[in-house]
């Protein structure tokens, strides 16, 4: 209730236009976890840059921004899927996902993802991520 419709769609754009930029060098649709690493987006305690940047613009603070968003968001941003995970042991859901137009070899690659799924630990928490 804070930000309102106008507000939403500036910081989408906002988001869109430093997302493409951030990632013009690093976006690879024939192998599609080459830099997956560098396209991840992360909140942990700390605000990623990327999305401070976007709130800013829209005249959010930082502190604003905190009470808005997860403490520990995760969010992976591939050319054929994006998918988050709130928390640290939280499951990870995809939030967006498409096939290749054509056949892609690297699919059986490790991803930054699927390594962080290595050694788990702890069973998954089920959380639900809106947006608004």
């Amino acid at each position: 209730g804070c930000v309102s419709e106008q507000q939403l769609q500036v910081f989408s754009g906002a988001l869109r236009e430093a997302l493409a930029e951030h990632y013009k060098h690093h976006w690879f649709p024939e192998k599609p976890f080459k830099g997956s690493g560098y396209r991840c987006i992360r909140i942990n305690h700390k605000m990623d840059p990327i999305i401070s940047k976007a709130a800013s613009q829209i005249g959010l603070s930082l502190p604003q921004l905190y009470q808005l968003l997860p403490s520990e968001l995760t969010l992976w941003v591939d050319p054929y899927e994006v998918s988050y995970r709130i928390g640290e042991d939280g499951s990870i859901c995809v939030l967006y996902e498409a096939t290749a137009t054509k056949p892609v070899s690297s699919y059986g690659m490790l991803t930054c993802k699927n390594q962080m799924m290595l050694g788990r630990t702890s069973p998954s928490k089920n959380y639900i991520m809106t947006v608004s």
